[in-house]
């Protein structure tokens, strides 16, 4: 994953990008288990909060592979079908994992 050229789409000097980076990963957390909780509970109303902030953030980062899967998990919560979700939280997952290996690289 190329953070710079993501950074540059946006019109940020790498070092911006890669501290925002930062904030989402943490966000992207603190989402994704509330994605989790919600889903083992039935909480719709988490579940399509939880979905709405994490795509929302991906979307604005241009993370569009995690705004779609999270886009996914919003209308799943709407329309009331969970069934599927596991696996769309297990790309969301690996793709948070993908980014972090991208920043370390950028970091170490």
């Amino acid at each position: 994953m190329d953070l710079k050229a993501i950074g540059e789409d946006l019109g940020l000097e790498e070092s911006e990008f890669l501290e925002i980076v930062e904030l989402f990963l943490e966000t992207a957390e603190t989402d994704i288990t509330r994605l989790k909780e919600a889903i083992a509970r039935g909480d719709m109303q988490t579940l399509t909060e939880a979905a709405h902030s994490l795509k929302g953030s991906a979307g604005n980062l241009g993370f569009t592979e995690i705004y779609r899967l999270s886009k996914d998990i919003e209308t799943a919560a709407r329309e009331n079908t969970l069934d599927r979700l596991g696996p769309v939280l297990e790309s969301i997952d690996a793709l948070k994992g993908d980014i972090q290996d991208a920043l370390n690289a950028k970091t170490a």
